[in-house]
């Protein structure tokens, strides 16, 4: 393509996204085709000859965004935030075409040493102890199982590498850990069967009570204990695990701690809710998502540890064509992690955090905050709704109650759920709390106002007298 073209082809397609962002509210939520529906709409074959750029362009908006679900959408309700911005969307073309790998500092010296700064920013900014060094890795997933590898060899003193896995190691975490927590442990040796699970109390948090005793339970049996996962911000309700009681018992017992707090991290921007993080400091490795809620576009997970040396000698190795002269005085990423090949992610957040600034960045969390605690406020006033968990944060946990069985319950919300969804208007996700069918109301998008959570609340009231047509009218917003 010549230069001419690129650059027609480049200001129509940032007019189609800027359109795009401000037009959100046309389209479904969530994408309303079926399985099979778009691949039969494409080629089986590769093209011989190469086709416009008008051709393909006119082929993704035909056949592309109807199978787009959009994340950006101010009625995206469900799973997690993965939010962007314009400052962000710009850095990242910037990105695309320089083209960079960011493997090691001679490869982009300035994608290192912007990546060290965004890192002590946001170390600063959600208060972080002073001394963590930051890396920033593509998800907080990948940054468990970082976590989970490094802690291995701290156990075995760092014979796994050398050697494989000659003992059980045991990796603690609640009930309500995510997912990755499993993956990573079965990735890194551990085996699934040596994960063992915490109870959680009546708020879905970690009992640190119930982790000493499986601890001294489990060295009793002769298996070594080698890490806890506490979470601040569980997937399915935001519970917060008590990080100060777990961090004394990991150092009591020679623990590795880790933290996800992909979601909830950059809460911790607002003072008043820097309370998710007591305890902080005796964390080993934390991690939170700037993708989810600060505005910056996926992937881009900010992973910290207290002794780098430590990360490092889990990661490094030396072949000579990676060998440079300045290896003694940088910090060379790819030691930091699983990936050689490192895209230049600091760069978007070096743009987000200088558009808005703290105080930018701040309001919108806090707004975020404020709708949510609105619409708990609706839940709670209404008498065929009932909350099932805190709010401490942005996400809300509630399903019908006529007060019909548990287990009639848990049909009538999941058809309750998927009528909700059909509508297109907006999208919600589930979880199972204690066994029980919940809906999760999760306000993070950037485009989300009051009008949209307004309009929300009226469609699930909707939809709720559809199933239970003697329902009344209380909760609903004035």
């Amino acid at each position: 393509m010549e230069k001419e073209s690129f650059k027609k082809f480049g200001y129509q397609f940032i007019d189609w996204v800027a359109d795009y962002l401000s037009e959100l509210e046309k389209y479904p939520v969530c994408s309303q085709v079926k399985p099979g529906q778009i691949k039969n709409q494409l080629p089986k074959n590769p093209p011989k000859e190469g086709e416009s750029m008008e051709e393909i362009f006119m082929d993704f908006q035909r056949i592309i965004i109807p199978g787009i679900t959009h994340w950006q959408h101010p009625s995206w309700f469900a799973y997690f935030p993965a939010n962007n911005s314009p400052a962000s969307i710009l850095a990242e073309l910037l990105t695309a075409g320089m083209g960079s790998q960011c493997m090691i500092w001679k490869t982009s010296p300035a994608a290192t040493e912007l990546e060290e700064v965004v890192c002590e920013w946001l170390r600063q900014m959600i208060g972080l102890p002073e001394g963590m060094a930051g890396v920033i890795q593509d998800t907080a997933s990948t940054a468990t199982l970082v976590a989970l590898l490094t802690a291995r060899e701290k156990s075995t003193n760092f014979e796994a590498n050398q050697k494989g896995l000659r003992m059980p190691l045991v990796v603690y975490a609640s009930e309500e850990a995510h997912s990755s927590v499993e993956k990573g442990a079965k990735i890194a040796g551990f085996g699934k069967e040596f994960i063992h699970y915490i109870p959680t109390d009546e708020n879905f948090a970690l009992i640190p009570e119930k982790l000493k005793e499986a601890i001294n339970e489990d060295k009793a049996k002769g298996l070594l204990p080698s890490c806890v996962v506490a979470t601040v911000g569980t997937t399915s309700s935001t519970a917060c695990d008590p990080l100060d009681p777990i961090g004394k018992i990991c150092r009591r017992y020679g623990l590795w701690f880790h933290v996800d707090a992909a979601y909830a991290g950059t809460a911790a921007i607002l003072p008043e809710k820097r309370w998710i993080l007591k305890g902080v400091e005796h964390v080993d490795s934390f991690v939170f998502n700037p993708h989810k809620w600060m505005l910056t576009n996926f992937d881009c997970s900010a992973y910290f540890v207290k002794d780098p040396g430590v990360l490092t000698r889990t990661f490094e190795i030396h072949p000579e064509y990676l060998k440079t002269g300045v290896d003694a005085q940088v910090n060379n990423y790819r030691d930091w992690g699983i990936q050689l090949g490192r895209r230049f992610r600091a760069l978007k957040l070096w743009f987000v955090i200088r558009s808005y600034g703290i105080e930018g960045l701040q309001a919108i969390i806090r707004e975020h905050i404020r709708l949510a605690q609105m619409f708990k406020d609706w839940v709670k006033s209404h008498e065929y709704f009932e909350l099932m968990a805190p709010v401490p944060l942005s996400v809300v946990c509630f399903r019908l109650n006529d007060g019909r069985g548990e287990e009639e319950l848990n049909e009538i919300n999941k058809e309750f759920h998927e009528r909700i969804n059909q509508t297109g208007k907006i999208f919600l996700t589930h979880t199972a709390l204690k066994g029980k069918y919940v809906l999760r109301m999760v306000i993070g998008t950037r485009t989300t106002e009051e009008r949209n959570v307004r309009e929300a609340w009226g469609l699930i009231l909707e939809k709720a007298k559809e199933l239970i047509p003697s329902l009344k009218k209380r909760g609903e917003p004035k």
